[in-house]
């Protein structure tokens, strides 16, 4: 399966847009696109997880520390780690997560 993600960003007029991309029994691998000034509270996952950022600009929480999301920021995060985001302006990243 071949999937050009640029043309699958697709920003919503306010919140959050995701696109699964694959998923299978042993990963998920999501596309999201947040509206400027949108937020995602404080929430963990129970899998393993890398964030890589496509697009924009925001902030991403991750326990105290305070991430700059910017294009091609990378971000790991163990299973359980509480995060969460904010987007400065439309921002799109990609969300892989391993079973």
């Amino acid at each position: 399966m071949n999937k050009k993600i640029s043309e699958m960003i697709e920003y919503p007029k306010e919140g959050i847009l995701s696109k699964v991309i694959v998923k299978t029994n042993k990963a998920d691998i999501t596309l999201f696109c947040m509206a400027k000034g949108t937020e995602m509270g404080k929430h963990t996952s129970a899998y393993q997880a890398m964030v890589q950022v496509i697009e924009g600009k925001g902030i991403f929480a991750l326990g105290k520390e305070k991430i700059e999301m910017l294009p091609g920021t990378i971000i790991f995060m163990k299973e359980n780690d509480v995060h969460s985001l904010s987007a400065k302006e439309n921002t799109s990243f990609i969300l892989s997560l391993w079973k």
